[in-house]
């Protein structure tokens, strides 16, 4: 949708709502020229050694800092809501780290998740993605939940994430930890496919000032500024302000819709007043406007129309969270936000405010250590009716999430094997009570050794675009002469879509300069969403003026398999160089349950994710303080969106010019002029055009 997701095409029908971008405002272009300047210059003047870097600051970090032991040992939380080593994880994770993405030259949290194994990132447009994990990839990313700092960013509305509003200062990212498979029995609903939880650094880690600019062909002008400090008691401090501008990418038809420009702010502050209790509170703001072109159906002629104008895409939030450690794998922690979100775009709007209060609990057994949480999450819509063709009915509702899970860890040999068990229960207004059980086991024969597997169900819980959508598409003049039409009208028996998730990896680290990283899945889902056909045609005279009407709705009509697996590894032969490399293989059958009235949404579905994903890096420590990263990727074929396959790569140089100044040049894309990745477009595949820019970042010591 604009509502702009896969999930309100018309599959029999061009689709009522499919807007582009288009901004007159632009920034000045730092040009290529002036990029390859700066390279010249940073490989021309001298400065000290890399072994004098900066070890807080992550650009330009030596690679041999962190050992790959080490680097197993790094602690992630997503999985179980607790501290635990990747060795000790009894799941398919990767973690994108601060030196990954500043390295890799990405300058959206959706380009960086092209950087872990599984994870499907295709470009629609200047200002859209389409993201998933094991398949199901789509616009707003249904199958996958997305957090920052453990607030959901998932909508209900359209049941997905916007990635465009999704936005901090990248510098302030301390990792990503990306789930591949099923999350729900710790996250709740809509975890089925995976979990994307992206953690900043805490404002102790960013103490000083940040001044960052730069701009190119794509990047056309960017700007950011950050300032930390604190006190003696405890206190520490941010803020932080960003503004860019990128232009529209290649359109065959010369009609550049998707240019982008946007601002955000915000802050962090972290109080730890004792040894026990810590606490955060932290906010953003934000304020994008989007060129769009929508395709509008309305019953009163012309039928079908195009809207040409801007989005203006708008919110805030804020996050408190208290956290008191009573003892070693002992604490309780109450986690509270509020988000503000305005969509006013041409052919909807929608004005939602959400809350949600988690709290956790954890604490010891012998040989157990047991962790439970309850949960609540309201969420207010007020949909604005723009086109008569898409209105949501009531136009106004509060969606209800509420939860509690119960997790136990048993120690059934001391460092070798663990199992882990819990469920998830939820509730939400759509759905009844439901449980999310998951069992997974744990062996680690050796500290650098990880086996794997697990056993999952998940939910994906329903959304008002399924239950209370009403969607028009012009289809042209029947045989009788009058306008016809196809309509997709509510659905209040929409269900939930299952998930039965089955998993197994190894991890291993073969001498002290080899990792492996292997994980295998088969997944079985039931109750999809289908687009059915609910009747005969009829001739329809309220709305006037009379007109041919197919009905339809969404339904649970198609179910489906996938499996497959990812391979990662990582091989240094010198302390300055660093090969990375991943494979991902997907198998998709999706079908028609029995008795789908389904119109034929399987092949689609099942054609629209890469079967292959090939992804090798090249990192260098060069003298003179010099930093040289390459990276190469494969993306198979999308039949049902008419995507060829492609092959592209990115560079990205980078000089320390001092203690405190960075400046660094990054070509995207750079293989051909532009390639295609995903279909959204009524116009047709928009072209992901070669880009180069340069930075230059100024740091307070």
């Amino acid at each position: 949708m604009s509502l702009r997701g896969e999930v309100p095409r018309i599959r029999i029908a061009a689709t009522a709502c499919q807007p582009g971008r288009k901004i007159a405002k632009q920034c000045q272009t730092l040009t290529a020229g002036v990029a390859t300047l700066l390279l010249l210059v940073a490989v021309a003047v001298p400065r000290h050694s890399a072994a004098e870097t900066d070890p807080g600051d992550s650009t330009g970090k030596p690679l041999k800092q962190l050992t790959l032991e080490q680097l197993g040992n790094v602690e992630v939380t997503t999985v179980t809501k607790a501290p635990e080593t990747v060795w000790n994880t009894a799941a398919a994770i990767s973690v994108i780290t601060q030196e990954d993405i500043q390295r890799s030259g990405v300058t959206t949290i959706a380009d960086a998740l092209r950087l872990a194994p599984g994870v499907e990132v295709a470009r629609i447009s200047g200002d859209e993605w389409s993201v998933g994990i094991r398949g199901f990839g789509s616009r707003l990313s249904r199958s996958v939940l997305v957090l920052i700092d453990g607030r959901s960013v998932y909508s209900t509305l359209t049941a997905g994430v916007y990635w465009e509003v999704q936005d901090t200062l990248l510098e302030d990212i301390d990792r990503i930890e990306v789930i591949r498979g099923p999350g729900g029995t710790i996250w709740g609903p809509n975890a089925v496919n995976g979990v994307i939880n992206i953690i900043t650094k805490s404002s102790k880690e960013t103490q000083g000032g940040l001044v960052a600019a730069g701009g190119g062909n794509v990047e056309q002008g960017f700007a950011e500024a950050r300032y930390g400090a604190g006190n003696s008691k405890g206190l520490t401090y941010r803020f932080y302000s960003k503004g860019f501008a990128r232009s529209p990418q290649y359109h065959s038809d010369g009609f550049n819709y998707d240019p982008w420009q946007g601002g955000q702010g915000g802050f962090r502050m972290d109080w730890i007043p004792s040894g026990r209790d810590s606490y955060t509170l932290q906010g953003d703001i934000y304020d994008d406007a989007a060129g769009e072109t929508v395709q509008a159906a309305t019953y009163n002629p012309p039928s079908q129309r195009i809207l040409e104008g801007y989005a203006r895409l708008s919110g805030g939030n804020i996050l408190w969270n208290w956290k008191r450690t009573l003892a070693e794998k002992k604490d309780i922690q109450i986690t509270a936000y509020y988000d503000r979100t305005n969509r006013h775009e041409l052919n909807f709007g929608d004005l939602r405010n959400t809350v949600s209060v988690d709290f956790l609990e954890r604490f010891p057994l012998p040989r157990q250590e047991i962790s439970w949480g309850l949960g609540l999450w309201l969420s207010h819509g007020n949909e604005i009716e723009v086109v008569s063709g898409l209105t949501f009915s009531p136009p106004q509702l509060t969606d209800q999430l509420y939860t509690a899970f119960l997790q136990d860890e048993v120690t059934l040999l001391p460092n070798r094997l663990s199992l882990i068990a819990g469920t998830k229960f939820l509730k939400t207004n759509f759905s009844d009570p439901t449980l999310e059980p998951s069992v997974r086991l744990l062996y680690t024969p050796t500290s650098t050794q990880t086996l794997w597997a697990a056993v999952t169900h998940a939910v994906r819980t329903p959304a008002q675009v399924e239950r209370d959508f009403f969607l028009s598409s012009f289809l042209g003049p029947a045989p009788n002469g009058l306008p016809f039409f196809a309509r997709i009208n509510a659905n209040r028996n929409f269900r939930s879509e299952r998930l039965n998730g089955y998993e197994l990896g190894y991890r291993r680290l073969v001498g002290s300069s080899v990792y492996v990283d292997i994980a295998t899945f088969f997944n079985q889902y039931h109750d999809l969403l289908s687009e059915d056909i609910t009747g005969p045609l009829f001739i329809e005279t309220n709305p006037a003026p009379a007109h041919v009407l197919l009905p339809a709705e969404f339904g649970n009509g198609l179910k489906a398999t996938t499996e497959g697996g990812e391979i990662a590894s990582e091989w240094r032969p010198t302390s300055f160089w660093r090969l990375r490399g991943s494979y991902s293989f997907l198998d998709m059958h999706v079908e028609r349950g029995r008795g789908s009235l389904d119109v034929g949404t399987a092949p689609i579905v099942q054609g629209s994710s890469p079967q292959h994903q090939l992804l090798f890096q090249s990192n260098f420590d060069l003298p003179k303080s010099l930093t040289a990263d390459f990276q190469v990727r494969y993306v198979s074929d999308l039949p049902a969106l008419r995507v060829p396959a492609y092959w592209t790569g990115d560079a990205s140089i980078g000089w320390d010019a001092g203690r405190q100044v960075h400046l660094s040049v990054v070509g995207q894309n750079l293989f051909q002029p532009h390639h295609y990745e995903s279909l959204y477009d009524p116009r047709g595949l928009v072209g992901i055009k070669r880009s180069v820019y340069g930075k230059i970042a100024w740091r307070s010591k």
